[in-house]
């Protein structure tokens, strides 16, 4: 997806469709196949058991993208709210309205207040599968109307800035797990328990400004060491602590989301780290990356139906005897109208309200743009 306040980093379009794609994978496997329930005889294929944490790498790659939109400037606060409403608002709203639509003979007035919480309480939107994926635009929108002020403050006080949020919110986790019948879900869909995602993905992105040149150096050890942390992690999640465990008070998962955004940070840096691949084929495969990179939103929202319908209609593929050949066919296959559904919705949706998006950052000039904080200390992206 291209910004019109940094230089397009085509990789990070590759890696919001592989985020995309973990959630699919997720989804069809609990709902084809396995009823969504734990499965730590799984754990070797625990990125797809809990795949949902490609939800984890969604606001892992926001908290990132934004920090280095912010090390250009300072941020015009309206436009800002202004182009994030233009990016995530019309086809949510289209989901939401989905929503109700469905819900029809219950919808009461007050269900529309829930186009700002539909992470919390009884959303129209949590009551299908079809619509349950929007909790998470939520999260990502309350993040949105606090982020320019985490940024200023972290450029200008630098680590302990970051720190502190970070401790607070390890307070406020604590109070959680004590007090809730719940904790795990609360921990899971509310911003308390996801902004140090957000946080972990802000620090990313100030090291990689500050670090790119050597980060480049050491790039392939970077990315292999991050792919085998995100691995493991999902292995240990789904053998010990899954999502769907009865143990709902899992001390884990008061600090899991600080880990799980860890792991997704190191990929993010070790993947924008690789060396560049020549060649045709190369050439091919990032072109298809970036395309579903760039409808990864209408993906993430409209794969749920897709699912529903293949489900409903014509039920599970199963062409052989094997669960592996099974799943990998229904996959391929569903994926595919995925991406032509989401490119689609992308056509007459999304891309509409884009074109009119405008610069928030203001460039300072010269000395004042390399002053950032001393702390922090970043060369800012160009472009």
């Amino acid at each position: 997806m291209r910004s019109t306040n940094i230089r397009y980093l085509p990789r990070l379009d590759h890696l919001r469709f592989l985020a995309a794609l973990l959630v699919l994978a997720f989804h069809l496997y609990h709902y084809f196949f396995h009823g969504w329930q734990p499965n730590p005889e799984a754990a070797l294929i625990g990125f797809i058991v809990e795949g949902h944490s490609g939800v984890a790498l969604f606001f892992t790659l926001s908290g990132f993208l934004f920090m280095l939109i912010a090390l250009q400037g300072p941020i015009r606060y309206r436009q800002f709210m202004f182009n994030r409403v233009l990016r995530i608002a019309p086809l949510f709203l289209v989901v939401f309205y989905l929503a109700i639509t469905l819900g029809r003979d219950e919808f009461q007035a007050t269900d529309i207040l829930y186009v700002l919480f539909s992470n919390i309480g009884a959303p129209p939107t949590s009551d299908h599968f079809v619509t349950g994926a929007a909790w998470t635009i939520s999260v990502e929108f309350t993040f949105y109307l606090i982020f320019p002020f985490l940024a200023a403050a972290f450029i200008s006080q630098g680590w302990r800035y970051l720190l502190g949020v970070w401790c607070l919110l390890l307070l406020f986790k604590l109070v959680i797990h004590a007090s809730v019948a719940d904790p795990m879900h609360v921990f899971y869909s509310t911003l308390p328990g996801r902004l140090d995602q957000f946080l972990i993905g802000m620090a990313a992105g100030v090291l990689y400004a500050k670090y790119r040149e050597p980060l480049a150096r050491h790039g392939v050890f970077l990315f292999i060491g991050a792919s085998l942390y995100c691995y493991s992690m999902l292995y240990l999640l789904a053998r010990h602590a899954s999502t769907f465990s009865a143990d709902r008070h899992e001390p884990l998962w008061i600090v899991w989301a600080s880990l799980e955004a860890v792991g997704w940070a190191l990929l993010i840096v070790g993947y924008l780290s690789l060396p560049a691949v020549r060649g045709r084929l190369a050439e091919w495969v990032g072109a298809v990356l970036m395309h579903c990179g760039k409808i990864s939103y209408s993906f993430y929202l409209l794969h749920a139906s897709v699912l529903f319908l293949w489900l409903e209609h014509l039920g599970v593929w199963q062409p052989t005897a094997w669960f592996a050949i099974n799943f990998l066919a229904n996959l391929l296959v569903v994926l595919l109208l995925c991406i032509a559904i989401a490119s689609l919705s992308y056509a007459c949706i999304e891309r509409p309200f884009l074109k009119q998006r405008g610069r928030y950052v203001v460039e300072p000039a010269g000395a004042e743009r390399a002053a950032v904080s001393q702390d922090v200390s970043v060369k800012p992206e160009s472009g």
